[in-house]
């Protein structure tokens, strides 16, 4: 009997899509000056501490990188009053996602995620064969109660992105306070706060509180977003030491490397370039929010650096519009949101140039 090459859960898997790089666009289209706004990327370019600091080690590439980012983790542990061994590095917190789904899930086991959120989560547990129960968004938001409710004796992992990609909406302290205090210790619940350094609502959750606590909690945050440093890959997640020890044994050896550690180490000190990401993602949000009631568009109030636009009708062909102007959204059918787009809030000139291609596209 012939045997199959490739398992069937992994014949099953639908590759994650990014937003359209602006090389695809120019080359696609025949365009210059072509604006990005379609994967929540800083719009300030990366942090010019990073850059510094990068430039210097540059020569240092021959050698292998620190594999247990000894100084990146130090830092961060100081910083987050945190013990180092209650941190772990990856390559951006992709990595760190599908590591938790190797260390923690079987055949056998059930992984919770919701149904209009990061696909990332759901593409981790199909790789390594476990099973997946979705949970709708309730008015754009998780529906922690619903998740709860979920749960069945083969649930060992949950989800939680807060704030919510691509919707913009969060869960607050006493929501996540009450869901996990409802749910059994045995299931790891892992919270993506890759937005973490734009939020300014009071009620959002301390969690790494449950971390101190030692519950089976881990948090991940990124250096891609505030920092700047997408294009380096650079993430990292905070468990108690039990659960991080456990995902060291899966991860991939030297999966950051070393101009990624340097760059983020540096960039931690770059406060005058984060404060000025989010003084330029407030105004950003509140022009972009003035301008799409102008235009009569329905959006979702976000926290984060990017906003959910919601049309009566399949919005694909404004899409197209838009990038024929040089303009990158993100349409998000893949995400079961058929009817909605994705705008990153740049700076007030790429926010401006989004409005008036978007007025033009319209008419």
């Amino acid at each position: 009997m012939k045997r199959e090459l490739v398992p069937e859960h992994i014949k099953k898997v639908i590759p994650y899509l990014p937003g359209k790089p602006l090389s695809e666009v120019e080359r696609e289209l025949g365009l210059k000056d072509v604006v990005k706004l379609a994967s929540n990327e800083n719009p300030l370019g990366p942090s010019p501490l990073a850059v510094e600091a990068i430039s210097k080690h540059i020569n240092e590439v021959n050698f292998y990188p620190d594999d247990g980012v000894y100084y990146l983790r130090q830092k961060l542990a100081s910083i987050l009053n945190l013990s180092m061994d209650q941190l772990i590095i990856g390559n951006g917190t992709t990595d760190i996602l599908g590591d938790i789904a190797r260390t923690f899930l079987g055949p056998e086991d059930y992984a919770i995620v919701a149904d209009q959120t990061f696909l990332v989560y759901r593409l981790a547990v199909q790789a390594v064969n476990g099973n997946l129960i979705t949970v709708p968004l309730k008015n754009y938001t998780y529906d922690l109660p619903a998740m709860a409710k979920a749960i069945t004796p083969h649930t060992k992992l949950i989800y939680i992105a807060n704030p919510n990609n691509p919707t913009g909406k969060m869960v607050t302290g006493e929501q996540l306070d009450r869901f996990l205090n409802s749910i059994p210790e045995h299931i790891v619940v892992a919270v993506d706060e890759a937005y973490y350094e734009y939020i300014e609502d009071p009620s959002y959750p301390d969690s790494l509180k449950y971390v101190r606590e030692g519950r089976p909690v881990i948090v991940l945050r990124t250096f891609s977003k505030i920092f700047g440093l997408a294009g380096l890959r650079i993430g990292y997640a905070m468990a108690n030491e039990e659960l991080i020890r456990y995902i060291i044994k899966v991860k991939c050896l030297f999966n950051t490397s070393h101009l990624a550690q340097v760059g983020a180490m540096a960039a931690l000190d770059d406060h005058e370039f984060i404060n000025e990401g989010k003084r330029v993602n407030r105004e950003g949000y509140q022009f972009l929010a003035e301008e799409l009631n102008k235009l009569k568009i329905k959006f979702i109030p976000s926290v984060g650096n990017f906003i959910l636009l919601i049309f009566q009708e399949d919005p694909y062909k404004l899409y197209e519009k838009l990038l024929r102007k040089g303009v990158i959204i993100r349409p998000l059918k893949k995400w079961n949101l058929p009817q909605e787009l994705r705008v990153t809030i740049g700076t007030y000139q790429q926010n401006l140039r989004f409005i008036k291609a978007l007025k033009e596209s319209l008419e």
